[in-house]
């Protein structure tokens, strides 16, 4: 896999079968098909982690309905009272996030309500406040202690 803009983190990778790599998802504990967005998603799961975001409180890969249609979320973030709190848009590196790539989290935003956005393909990433029905982005995802000092206050 190719090397991302986060920092250097070690995986538990092993091949399934000899024809499928795996890596192991410590949120979900069990290994899943390395691909190219999971590649990124992984990391951004150390990022968080990394940054005071705890375990427990993150889930992947969740299903929600948008538009009476089903569709799955990369990750969310809820905050100690279980409420929406970071949702996150994960594609593979290969990927550019262009517009087409907000109006996806926007729109699965308007059925989860988070009041903070996260988009990476592992090379760029966009943070963002959601306050008053629109986006403020800032230029770095905050450690989730200072995070939830603003939210609650």
């Amino acid at each position: 896999m190719e090397a991302l803009n986060f920092p250097s983190y070690q995986f538990k990778i092993r091949n399934s079968n000899k024809t499928e790599l795996q890596i192991l998802d410590d949120v979900r504990k069990k290994y899943v098909k390395l691909t190219p967005e999971e590649w990124v998603r992984q990391h951004v799961v150390r990022q968080l982690i990394d940054l005071n975001y705890p375990k427990g409180l993150i889930q992947i890969e969740g299903e929600i309905n948008v538009f009476k249609t089903k569709k799955r979320f990369d990750i969310l973030v809820s905050d100690k009272s279980a409420s929406p709190f970071l949702l996150v848009e994960c594609k593979a590196a290969s990927v550019k996030i262009d517009q087409k790539t907000f109006n996806q989290i926007a729109r699965y935003n308007s059925e989860i309500c988070a009041p903070y956005l996260f988009i990476s393909n592992g090379i760029n990433h966009y943070f963002a406040e959601y306050s008053d029905q629109q986006y403020t982005f800032k230029d770095h995802l905050p450690n989730f202690r200072d995070l939830e000092i603003v939210h609650t206050s």
